[in-house]
């Protein structure tokens, strides 16, 4: 419970970060000028990067509809509906105010949510569109971002690269990490601070730093980015800090992160440090996995097989039909079925190309290269971190700004030849990507998603609105969340995961009272798909003990023939 003396920080920190949030991505939009150059931006340069933006947004569109909802896809939910069950909140009365919902994951995506779902309900296009179009809106700051600091050629690879890498796509549409803030709040921050050092205007350091104190509120892992930044800062940028610096800035600088991540500071001052306190822990024994992890990350490949299902998991593949599908198949057919894309060979490249830039494009690409390998190192060598896309995906769009910066500044030195040789490195390059992105969307149709994503939750939705019952208790892993947001929290549902641990004297009471009464409903996992093996074995042992057997109700399957979920009660 929060310190009583903590209650008028908060009610103005959330008001304020509405406030900040929407005006400050606002001025990051409105990128009109070229400082370097002089010159008024940007109607004639605008078609490539709108088109980028758009492409990006379209293809996120045809994918939405294809996969379940994933429980840490609706993890944000659980503060508004029942059963809540928020990590640490602020009392008002009898108001609830929503803070952190885990030690390290903020409230922010919660709050942002709260009228999207009272005016449109929690339908899976609700869900998806608004973090879509932040990830379209974060590719456009980042061609703004990469214009300043290398000029047009460099941001139009830069943002061509972003929004055809198919991890970045996916991740963004999905959003299950949670990320999409992430990129948006610290591109449009650094974006923000680039304009200071610019124009020198303080207004926008005090703004870029609000913006990454808000993205640190809303998941503490903004400061393994962060701390790149600032190791990268000192080392590439040093002699012009110390002109540019006044202690006058450094407050203004302070107070714009405190505001931003006002809410996150004052959860640890409460909590003696819980954010960092036992998520902080030294462990390098993964090191190899999470190397490879990244590599997946670089190529495209790595939610094969997890986010979409494979071809020998799937007894029922689905035929494409109509004309996107159908011609999705066919492209991917002759592209040979891809699953990696040259991200990774166009990176390696431009580190060999690097010694061309001179100045400018020259400390941006040792920038950021610093800045990427002092943020990966925190995930590689802390416990539980960096083993999964929706870690590594975090670093983006530090690669795509080292391929851009590089190959621009290796394209000067060929002369004439310099454009149609980077036009055509640079176009099979975000051919590959869409290659790869087109081959997620033709096994999405085909295969559908995998355990995870099951859609098989839509129906088991549907059957519990039309099967009334006083509790419905969720027995394993990726049910709860996810029925919570489709049922808009009028299912009864009842949270008894235990995840291998020891169920409690408290747990056995609970459990002798709901198999008690036949009218109360079990949601699990079938064998094959179960999540926390164990648990569902100790209910139905604990029963046969009580004189109980289980009755089924039904086994519900995912549109593509696979058996994923079952619901069943206890009888004498």
């Amino acid at each position: 419970m929060p310190k009583p003396g903590c209650l008028v920080h908060f009610v103005s920190a959330l008001t304020a970060n509405v406030t900040l949030l929407s005006s400050a991505v606002l001025l990051s939009l409105l990128e009109f000028r070229q400082e370097k150059r002089g010159t008024r931006f940007w109607w004639p340069a605008a078609p490539i990067p709108l088109s980028a933006c758009a492409f990006f947004f379209l293809a996120g569109l045809a994918f939405i509809p294809r996969l379940g909802v994933e429980d840490d896809e609706a993890l944000f939910a659980w503060p508004w509906y029942r059963p809540r069950g928020q990590f640490w909140a602020l009392y008002i009365g009898h108001t609830r105010l929503p803070i952190m919902l885990i030690s390290y994951l903020g409230a922010l995506k919660s709050w942002i949510y709260r009228p999207i779902f009272r005016l449109f309900g929690t339908g899976v296009d609700v869900l998806r569109l608004p973090m879509l179009f932040a990830g379209a809106v974060t590719v456009w700051l980042f061609y703004c971002l990469l214009r300043r600091v290398a000029g047009e050629r460099a941001a139009w690879i830069g943002c061509g690269l972003l929004a055809t890498d198919a991890i970045y796509l996916l991740s963004s549409i999905f959003d299950w990490g949670p990320v999409v803030l992430q990129h948006l709040l610290i591109v449009g921050g650094t974006l923000l601070l680039v304009r200071f050092w610019q124009e020198r205007r303080d207004a926008l350091l005090g703004w870029g730093f609000a913006l990454l104190g808000l993205a640190a509120w809303d998941k503490a892992l903004a400061f393994w980015s962060l701390g790149g930044f600032g190791v990268a800062t000192l080392i590439t940028l040093r002699s012009q800090i110390r002109e540019l610096w006044t202690a006058r800035r450094l407050r203004l600088a302070l107070a714009g992160f405190a505001l931003g991540a006002l809410p996150l500071i004052v959860y640890n001052v409460d909590s003696g440090l819980g954010s960092f306190r036992g998520n902080a822990v030294y462990d390098s024994s993964l090191l190899p996995k999470k190397l490879y992890v990244l590599k997946m990350t670089f190529d495209g490949s790595g939610l094969f097989g997890w986010l979409v299902a494979e071809d020998r998991d799937t007894p029922s593949p689905h035929t494409p039909r109509g004309g996107l599908e159908i011609s999705s198949a066919k492209v991917a057919s002759w592209a040979g079925n891809p699953h990696r894309d040259f991200l990774l060979y166009a990176f390696a490249a431009a580190l060999l190309l690097a010694p061309l830039a001179r100045g400018p494009d020259r400390r941006a690409i040792g920038f950021a290269l610093i800045a990427m390998a002092v943020a990966w190192c925190q995930m590689a060598f802390t416990a539980g971190t960096g083993g999964a896309q929706h870690h590594t995906i975090l670093l983006w769009p530090l690669p795509q700004m080292v391929i851009a910066v590089s190959f621009a500044a290796a394209s000067r030195r060929l002369g004439r030849a310099g454009v149609p040789v980077l036009a055509t490195v640079t176009l099979v390059v975000i051919g590959s990507g869409l290659a790869v992105i087109n081959q997620y969307y033709t096994e999405a149709v085909r295969n559908g998603g995998d355990r995870n994503w099951t859609d098989a939750l839509y129906r088991l939705s549907d059957y519990l609105k039309a099967t009334p019952a006083p509790y419905m208790a969720c027995v394993d892993w990726g049910i709860l969340d996810s029925l919570r947001l489709l049922g808009s929290g009028k299912l009864p549902l009842l949270n008894w995961e235990l995840g291998g641990a020891e169920p409690s004297s408290e747990d056995r009471q609970i459990m002798a009272r709901l198999i008690a009464d036949p009218r109360n409903l079990f949601l699990g996992h079938t064998s094959s798909a179960e999540v926390n093996r164990g648990t569902e074995t100790w209910i139905l042992h604990f029963a046969e003990a009580a004189s109980y057997r289980r009755e089924m109700l039904t086994v519900i399957s995912d549109s593509y023939g696979r058996p994923s979920l079952e619901v069943y009660r206890f009888v004498r």
